[in-house]
């Protein structure tokens, strides 16, 4: 079986969550599978060969379940992305639009080095409001998107789109079209 048909085979369609008229992909029964995640590491690891990546920009919070996994297997930093009024030191923010509503994300201002190649993780790339917001702060502290990876892409919703300004190189494990 292909890992993108083991990660879809552990995936929980929740209905009308968080809002009516949503088909919510629930990863956490990917997460009890040890075995599974280590090849999702692994796979992420394959599809970045010869990618220079100098830190890995994880966004709250199931972009942290693999972000750390990735940042530890890679010997990368990993910079949290966070929602308004988590992070402890001074930041910047950006707000975005999501499917079903607004948000915003945050990172501490001494986050990252100017000039650094950064690899945004999250768990889920939908319209790609919240990988843009991640992009456009990784762009403010004056360093790079090297590209994006993510576990499951909607890609009905063309976030894909959107992201390839910012970078050629998005990888989707899953896909659903």
């Amino acid at each position: 079986m292909t890992l993108e048909n083991k990660i879809k085979s552990s995936i929980r369609d929740v209905k009308d969550f968080p809002k009516q008229g949503i088909v919510f992909k629930d990863i956490t029964p990917v997460l009890k599978d040890s075995k599974l995640c280590t090849e999702i590491a692994g796979g992420f690891i394959s599809k970045l060969k010869g990618t220079r990546i100098d830190a890995i920009v994880s966004t709250e919070s199931r972009g942290f379940f693999f972000g750390f996994l990735l940042a530890n297997k890679m010997r990368l930093p990993l910079i949290p992305l966070r929602k308004p009024g988590k992070l402890p030191f001074k930041t910047i923010s950006h707000e975005y639009n999501l499917e079903y509503g607004t948000a915003a994300v945050e990172m501490h201002i001494d986050a990252l080095k100017k000039g650094w190649n950064v690899l945004i993780h999250d768990d889920l790339l939908a319209t790609g409001g919240t990988a843009e917001a991640s992009a456009i702060l990784i762009r403010q502290q004056q360093a790079k998107v090297a590209g994006f990876a993510f576990v499951v892409e909607l890609g009905f919703l063309g976030g894909r789109k959107i992201l390839e300004k910012y970078s050629p190189n998005i990888i989707s494990l899953v896909n659903y079209q």
